[in-house]
């Protein structure tokens, strides 16, 4: 009888240490670390372009009459042509009669005609409330790669199509949405850091106007603080490849803000750290010039962080299936309680001693999501998870699919992929799991408005 084979050792059995030593190479320097991010940048800008066009700009996709009719604007496609060949002053698309490509610019000047020619009970333009601000949206968790940049950009994407004007904000250091979004960002002159510089230089002027009254000598006012104070938010506002999206990019030296911040707050015990990016976006008339203005942050509860939560009237918490993503955002959700009520403490103390009402923070509404959902393996975890976290949870679950994942490595948001190179099912499945999580969002963010609606109309009465 032959014998049997045996059964081979696992990997880590039997290795030589000799040989092991002999694959080490040299000792690593902190030069070495320098060589690997050159080549890093390298392969990034290389991988970047591959959402870019020859020339190296980002430019979006038109988009077909199938895509207006069935996504964009509710009307027949037959309806379309005969409106168009009704007025020649309308954009015309490229293409026959029977295929036609359009702008997302001209697609938003069709929305204004069908708006105002069309039929009263569709729904040409969102809601949006005249006279009440924008609303702020901040995606956040502090455990990386969960969804947060690729929620936040299909997000502002999707309020695009929908006909809404939105502000991107990047607080990430890593710069990820900055990327999606085509944006040039040489230096953190460019980024939300001399927004926050002046709000502190703003504050530290205010300081000596008191010291100066009490004859005590001024606090400094250094350099950078004295830049700060000649930006504003329109200086570091910049143009996306989206007509209706505008970009607050971030690179890596805005990490920097992590460390200024605290230092900038141990010179000035009074300065609210947490309102300086709020009033940067109020002072600066984002709030009125945007219907929302989306803030990606990064994967830590840092001061960069803290702002956006500070500034958000949504927030929305993405995390995977799985038990170490729940078990980390419920550790967020209690760093968030205990961080913001030490503030809540440590205002109110002194504002209850000078007779001034207390401050609250409140949030129109919070919303955990599930991301990269695979059905046939995580349902049962995504049911505990939504039990637990009850009214917290969005209904529904971001599934990863073919169009995701390849959006992704052109560096791109699904909405900018041609539905022509993947087959119309592919495209349309793909596509929902977006729509989806846009709809809920809408939801809320409707909700919001119309209750500050009618919250103003009871104080008016």
């Amino acid at each position: 009888m032959a014998k049997k084979p045996d059964t081979p050792l696992p990997p880590y059995f039997n290795l030589d240490p000799e040989t092991a030593a002999s694959k080490l190479g040299p000792l690593v320097d902190t030069a070495r670390f320098a060589k690997a991010a050159a080549l890093a940048g390298r392969g990034r800008d290389d991988l970047a372009k591959r959402g870019y066009s020859p020339d190296g700009q980002k430019r979006l996709r038109k988009f077909s009459t199938w895509e207006i009719c069935r996504y964009l604007i509710p009307v027949q496609a037959a309806h379309l042509r005969r409106v168009l060949n009704k007025n020649p002053d309308l954009p015309q698309g490229e293409g026959n009669a029977g295929s036609r490509w359009f702008t997302l610019e001209e697609v938003l000047k069709l929305r204004d005609h069908f708006a105002e020619e069309g039929v009263s009970t569709k729904e040409y333009r969102p809601y949006r409330p005249q006279n009440l601000k924008a609303k702020t949206v901040a995606v956040a968790n502090f455990k990386g790669g969960v969804g947060k940049t690729s929620t936040a950009a299909h997000l502002a994407m999707s309020a695009a199509l929908d006909g809404y004007k939105v502000l991107v904000v990047d607080l990430d250091s890593q710069g990820s949405m900055t990327s999606i979004m085509g944006g040039d960002v040489p230096d953190e002159w460019s980024t939300v850091f001399p927004l926050l510089a002046r709000d502190y230089a703003e504050h530290l002027q205010a300081e000596n106007q008191v010291r100066e009254a009490a004859g005590d000598p001024p606090l400094p006012l250094d350099e950078t603080l004295t830049e700060a104070l000649e930006v504003s938010l329109r200086n570091v506002v910049q143009k996306t490849h989206w007509p209706n999206i505008d970009l607050i990019g971030a690179q890596l030296n805005l990490y920097w803000a992590e460390f200024q911040i605290p230092v900038w707050r141990m010179g000035l015990r009074n300065w609210p750290l947490w309102d300086a990016l709020t009033d940067a976006l109020d002072k600066g008339g984002a709030l009125g010039d945007y219907d929302i203005i989306l803030l990606d942050t990064p994967p830590a509860l840092g001061y960069l962080t803290i702002n956006a939560l500070a500034a958000a009237d949504i927030l929305l918490v993405p995390l995977g299936a799985s038990f170490l993503e729940f078990d980390s955002t419920g550790r967020f959700f209690d760093m968030l309680y205990s961080t913001f009520a030490s503030i809540e403490d440590g205002e109110n103390a002194g504002r209850r001693n000078a007779g001034l009402p207390e401050m609250k923070f409140e949030w129109d509404a919070v919303r955990a999501l599930i991301t990269r959902f695979d059905a046939s393996q995580q349902a049962d975890l995504a049911n505990v998870i939504q039990a637990y976290f009850g009214d917290f949870m969005n209904a529904h679950r971001q599934d990863y699919t073919a169009l995701v994942g390849q959006a992704g490595e052109s560096v791109s948001g699904i909405y900018e992929a041609d539905y022509r190179n993947f087959n119309r099912e592919t495209y349309t499945r793909g596509r929902e799991v977006f729509d989806r999580t846009y709809a809920e969002f809408k939801e809320l963010l409707l909700g919001a408005w119309w209750r500050d609606a009618q919250m103003m109309e009871e104080e008016a009465e």
